[in-house]
């Protein structure tokens, strides 16, 4: 860490209770020319003044204190593009049924049956991809086919 940064550093410690309590009775005209005079360049062109407070709270202890580590930050960005990217959930487990297996499954009084076959599962006189399109030529709605068939529970049940 350069010298200038200690300095600074040291500089907004000293200032920093009195600055956060500033922060929390400041106009957004008021956390602007704060955000330019303790943190410098441009404040961003936010006109939220919570938002505001919440950046420039966390701006000032970060510099005053020190931020995450790097690795911290680099698991935290980790985790968001988790959160966000719906590709990257765990796939679920392949069906472990034999060819020539038969699943019946009674909807609405109805008796369905299902054989899986190499190319795919054969009911009613048709081939489907999977089970869920089965499930939903069943029911019209949406479904998981291995919860419609009783091959796996529900979270809810489950948790």
């Amino acid at each position: 860490m350069s010298r200038a940064t200690r300095t600074r550093r040291a500089a907004l410690a000293l200032t920093l209770e009195r600055d956060l309590n500033q922060i929390a009775t400041a106009k957004l005209s008021e956390l602007r020319t704060l955000w330019s005079d303790r943190l410098g360049g441009d404040p961003p062109p936010l006109r939220s003044r919570e938002i505001f407070r919440r950046m420039l709270a966390y701006g000032l202890q970060a510099t005053a204190l020190g931020d995450l580590s790097a690795a911290c930050q680099r698991k935290l960005a980790a985790m968001e593009v988790k959160r966000t990217n719906p590709a990257r959930k765990r796939p679920s487990a392949p069906l472990k049924l034999g060819h020539g297996a038969m699943l019946i499954r009674e909807w609405k009084g109805v008796r369905h049956e299902v054989r899986v076959m190499p190319d795919g599962f054969h009911h009613d006189g048709a081939v489907y991809g999977s089970l869920s399109e089965v499930a939903r030529h069943i029911t019209g709605s949406r479904w998981n086919g291995r919860l419609f068939f009783g091959l796996r529970t529900s979270a809810k049940a489950a948790g």
